[in-house]
């Protein structure tokens, strides 16, 4: 998948403008960095086009745990959108996310996360609560 792809995948699951699009994809991938190790970071970006790689890059190796409220508390700030469309956006994002990559990348990612943050890659319906 290339940028342009990934993008417009994002700007239509979320129903969000290019602009907005393009920034819950920065601050879902930074947000999403902070919870995973250094390798797995790593590992993430490359299976991403190349303009993402940068929003994966990470100085410490260790991973931050954050609950599902938090990591979206997150996204929102970063991306400066309201609750709900970031929720929608992080979601779009993830599950955007989950088929541009391998099936074995994205088992080791899931595995690195909790459950209630794992639910953004699969659920259908808005996530926040």
């Amino acid at each position: 998948m290339n940028y342009a792809e990934f993008l417009e995948a994002v700007r239509k699951q979320a129903g969000l403008p290019p602009t907005e699009a393009a920034n819950v994809i920065r601050a879902t991938l930074t947000t999403l960095a902070e919870r995973v190790s250094g390798g797995e970071a790593r590992d993430l970006a490359t299976q991403l086009p190349a303009e993402y790689r940068g929003y994966l890059h990470k100085e410490v190796e260790f991973a931050e745990r954050l609950d599902l409220v938090e990591f979206l508390n997150e996204v929102r700030t970063r991306s400066g959108l309201d609750d709900q469309r970031a929720a929608d956006g992080a979601h779009a994002v993830l599950t955007t996310l989950r088929e541009a990559m391998s099936a074995d990348e994205f088992e080791d990612l899931e595995s690195e996360l909790s459950k209630d943050i794992r639910q953004l890659f699969h659920s259908a319906g808005r996530v926040w609560a």
